[in-house]
């Protein structure tokens, strides 16, 4: 009682200080008054809260979670108020955003509450557990499934699922609402977060709304769609290769198994990630289960607790019993799998009870799990956020675990997939032996490796200067043309047929136009500019319209991402999509008529030599200057030829001194 009779003050006194004493007297009390009231109800259920969940939480912050808020604060004050935390999983964002709660001071005076917004049941459970310990001495409410809030609580954490049905919303008055964060943020220009978000006025940048605080392992989005458009600054950064050398995270070992398992035939989802049931029918077989569950003997028996994620539910089922048939207590966990087994299953593997836990989708967000010391990814993805929350899951700290080992089941994909080299920056191809993160990055800095030209040469460093000097031959146009893997990398970001025509400019065209992504030192708004050029017919003939910028963004990804969201809806997937049937036929007599007559080989090129794809990615490359590019290529080596005889010939005279110029008779 003596809880209840604190609210009952508390909110009295809130009443006092915001009661609008200018207004006329006619302003009926009845009205206004007991919609900031909580129920009797509300205030009976926190009456009855045991000991144990209002003991306070005394937490020291690490140095990085004291930093992150710091520069939230200091943004504030400077008239920011839609921020963004990209900090790695594992870092304790949770913790850093309820200790954020107390730091910021009411708006307006008397705008004191908070509202934290996540989209699954544990995170919403356990931000609201945070806040308990944390805070006994407020009011936590939960807005989620059957249990509601009043409205009135001092912080509401709410399900958006829950938030955005209709008229639960409704019951807060932003106008008393100081802060709102935001879980998982890389979710939040999604629509039930952006209305969310304009009930609390915070679609656009405003002094009247308030706080945005976003947090997120993974700020992007691998649709393209901007998360500009509600965050406008990324105040602080961690990632989880600083936090694992800043020993806060969990030291990780890699290993990459190669399959014959060819995903090139795969579809892909709105999104661009592999479809699932197609990616399972290519995934789950008998041999592909084999190979993975004796590379877990063969580099992880030995592990602890090991997480597997599997493609879709049938998978997990398929590969458990393969674990099981050799002998390992394998169990899994899917979205069918009861609430009560699936708790007692959980806690089992937290104790160390069975070594192999095996899922699909449910471990990648909010899953505090820090025993894991092995991760498999049996779950091929083009998506980086992706394939870096898997990998987190096993990053956490734990007394009896000296670093997390990550086995990556790689397939063949010739335009590529996500995967741990191409998260470190080295080729797909790269193989991974139990290498640490030190391992992988001193290999990146030090290899002879380009993933986007062919028979590239390396010069060592020279001098101290530590110059690193690549040269690059093509014997033909007809190579350069035909050199598939300057696409790579672009199109194992999209399921789209772009075509690189010089080092930062990308085309992806059709009948009806194209689009361009193109790297711009001038534009001061993001260096990587999307445009769209449309052709139609007129009586004149055929018309261009001029170039029109459809998107402008601070990275590669990103930039493609937005051009493949626009794509999607303006250009004809049939003569785009970069999986279609008709890219493997042999390549079409009109198609070699063109090519013969760029006279680009010294021979006729047949359909023995070229499909319809590769045929008409080089008809681009032709049409947007990939052969000027060559000839210019040629002549800049024929002149760096002549160099080299010259600089040969005063070596073999011996006129030639290592030195300064100005010190030599030359």
């Amino acid at each position: 009682m003596r809880r209840m009779a604190f609210l009952l003050r508390r909110q009295s006194r809130n009443l006092l200080w915001s009661w609008p004493y200018n207004a006329p007297w006619q302003q009926s009390v009845s009205s206004w008054f007991p919609r900031r009231l909580p129920s009797m109800t509300v205030l009976a259920r926190y009456a009855s809260t045991k000991a144990e969940d209002i003991i306070p939480l005394k937490i020291q912050l690490r140095d990085y979670q004291e930093e992150s808020i710091q520069s939230v604060i200091e943004n504030l004050g400077k008239g920011h108020n839609r921020l963004g935390l990209s900090l790695a999983t594992g870092s304790g964002k949770t913790v850093i955003f309820t200790q954020l709660i107390h730091r910021i001071p009411p708006r307006n005076g008397r705008a004191d509450q908070t509202l934290i917004i996540a989209h699954r049941k544990e995170l919403v459970e356990q931000a609201a557990r945070h806040c308990r310990l944390a805070y006994p001495d407020k009011t936590v409410e939960i807005e989620m499934g059957a249990t509601k809030a009043s409205g009135a609580a001092d912080i509401t954490v709410a399900s958006i699922r829950s938030l955005a049905s209709k008229g639960r919303i409704e019951k807060f008055d932003p106008s008393y609402f100081k802060l709102v964060l935001v879980d998982e943020a890389h979710h939040i220009v999604a629509p039930q977060y952006r209305q969310a978000l304009e009930y609390f006025g915070l679609t656009e940048p405003s002094n009247n709304a308030p706080a945005l605080v976003g947090v997120s392992a993974t700020f992007f989005r691998f649709d393209g769609l901007k998360l500009g458009s509600v965050i406008d600054h990324i105040v602080y950064h961690k990632d989880y290769i600083d936090m694992i050398g800043e020993k806060w995270l969990s030291d990780a070992i890699f290993t990459t198994v190669k399959t014959n398992v060819d995903l090139s035939r795969v579809a892909k989802d709105s999104s661009g990630d592999f479809a699932t049931r197609a990616l399972s029918e290519a995934v789950n077989t008998a041999t592909v289960n084999d190979v993975t569950v004796r590379s877990w003997l063969t580099h992880a028996s030995d592990r602890r607790s090991t997480l597997v994620f599997c493609v879709d539910i049938e998978h997990v089922r398929q590969l458990t019993e393969a674990f099981r048939d050799n002998g390992i207590d394998a169990r899994y966990i899917t979205a069918n799998t009861p609430r009560q087994t699936r708790n007692e299953e959980l806690e089992a593997f937290k104790k160390g009870e069975y070594p192999v836990l095996l899922n699909c989708g449910l471990f990648t967000e909010g899953t505090d799990i820090p025993n894991i010391d092995c991760v498999v990814l049996a779950r091929p993805t083009r998506s980086k956020s992706l394939l870096i929350q898997m990998i987190g899951r096993g990053l956490r700290l734990h007394p009896q675990k000296e670093n997390c080992h990550i086995i990556d089941m790689v397939s063949t994909l010739n335009t590529g997939i996500m995967s741990t080299p191409t998260l470190f920056g080295l080729d797909p191809d790269e193989a991974l032996n139990t290498q640490s993160v030190k391992d992988i990055q001193k290999r990146k800095e030090h290899e002879d490796f380009d993933p986007d030209i062919p028979d590239a040469g390396y010069i060592r460093p020279l001098g101290d200067d530590d110059v690193d000097v690549t040269f690059t031959t093509y014997d033909s146009v007809f190579d350069l043309l035909n050199d598939e893997r300057v696409d790579r990398h672009i199109r194992s970001i999209s399921r789209y047929s772009w075509v690189r025509v010089n080092t930062d400019r990308y085309i992806l065209a059709e009948k009806s136009g194209w689009m361009t992504i193109e790297k711009s030192d001038q534009d001061i708004d993001g260096p990587w500019v999307v445009e769209l050029v449309q052709k139609y017919e007129a009586a004149t003939g055929i018309v261009h319209t001029r170039p029109r910028v459809i998107a402008r963004a601070p990275d590669f990804e990103q930039a493609v991402r937005s051009a493949d969201t626009f794509a999607s809806t303006n250009f004809k997937d049939f003569a785009i999509n970069s999986s279609q049937s008709w890219r493997r036929a042999p390549a079409s007599e009109s198609q070699l008529k063109v090519l013969n007559g760029k006279k680009i080989l010294d021979r006729l090129i047949t359909s023995k030599d070229l499909t319809k794809g590769q045929a008409a990615d080089m008809l681009t490359k032709l049409r947007f200057g990939t052969k000027n590019r060559f000839q210019s290529e040629q002549k800049k080596r024929k002149k760096e030829e002549k160099m080299r005889k010259e600089f040969e010939k005063q070596i073999s005279q011996g006129d030639v001194r290592v030195g300064p110029l100005s010190q030599q008779d030359l």
